[in-house]
């Protein structure tokens, strides 16, 4: 390659990353390489620059399909900035997340996204030691964290409750897939806070957002007479909808289900999914949530409104 445009290995490497050259040299640098169908050796490169182009996309659960869909989003939003998302699915087993967090780090990632199964899991300080992390959902407490994108979960759970204590539900089975060894996730902390509030009785129970496991979950529940169900994933919510069919009882007018997500495909149920809407376009500003923290970006995003589809009756 220098050889052929006549200017020096440095000049040519510089001029291939688009950097320290003007314009004008990396164009006839990037031509004289398709013309030679030279290809940079990507291990080479990752050793001469200390980057790998890889980023790490730890999901909590890929069974969720609010976090499919991100994951198809930052994949090709890290692609059209050159970079690959390597992307692993934690199965919402804490154990399974800390492990893999481990595995992308010895990896050399230049950096890894997580929606953290266990966000007070002792792992992540020790992880933001050695490389940027940014947490999606729910901060990592205690971690020198990259950036946050963090849902007002707190506003979303009062609102469902609340919509269900208006139309008669005093009793309401809350179907979440936080497992009982995590039981500190602050939008359950804040259903037991709010429930107590509002004076009602709810019994919250683990559900993998898997259609079948839900399902099964959701058909045990059925069954013990629970009539009203706040799930906290639109996933979650599908399973309600198919125990109930199984039995032979109608939504809303035997049933009533709420979700969380507000995914594509809830409208596509008959009757539709209420659910609430956390999608929304999100400031990010500068701040800690975690005093003993350096400052790291913290995007807030707000919930948009509760979509109603379905009439709920009351109990």
């Amino acid at each position: 390659m220098a050889k052929a445009t006549g200017l020096s290995p440095a000049s040519v490497s510089y001029a291939l990353r688009g950097m320290q050259v003007s314009e004008e040299t990396i164009e006839r640098v990037r031509r004289v390489a398709a013309e030679l169908g030279y290809e940079a050796d990507p291990i080479a490169r990752a050793l001469a620059s200390g980057r790998t182009g890889m980023i790490g996309l730890l999901c909590g659960s890929l069974e969720d399909l609010w976090q499919q869909a991100l994951a198809v989003g930052i994949g090709r939003a890290l692609k059209d900035n050159d970079r690959y998302a390597l992307i692993l699915d934690a199965a919402g087993d804490p154990y399974r997340e800390r492990t893999l967090a481990r595995q992308l780090r010895d990896q050399r990632v230049d950096a890894m996204i997580v929606q953290p199964v266990d966000p007070a899991a002792e792992v992540w300080p020790e992880l933001c030691e050695s490389l940027p992390v940014v947490s999606i959902g729910d901060g990592l407490a205690g971690s020198r964290t990259a950036g946050e994108v963090v849902f007002d979960n707190r506003t979303g759970v009062t609102l469902a409750l609340e919509h269900m204590r208006e139309r008669g539900h005093a009793r309401i089975a809350v179907l979440t897939p936080t497992r009982a060894s995590t039981p500190d996730r602050p939008a359950d902390v804040h259903v037991l806070a709010e429930a107590a509030r509002l004076g009602l009785d709810i019994e919250v129970v683990t559900a993998p957002q898997a259609l079948t496991a839900a399902t099964g979950v959701a058909d045990t529940m059925l069954a013990d007479g629970h009539r009203a169900f706040f799930c906290f994933a639109d996933s979650i919510a599908y399973g309600v909808y198919a125990a109930s069919a199984e039995r032979g009882l109608r939504i809303p007018a035997d049933v009533s289900v709420m979700g969380y997500d507000d995914h594509p495909m809830s409208g596509l149920l008959t009757p539709g999914l209420t659910t609430v809407d956390s999608s929304a376009t999100w400031p990010m500003s500068s701040g800690s949530s975690d005093p003993g923290c350096a400052p790291h970006r913290r995007g807030a995003v707000p919930l948009r409104h509760l979509r109603k589809n379905e009439r709920f009756r009351a109990r």
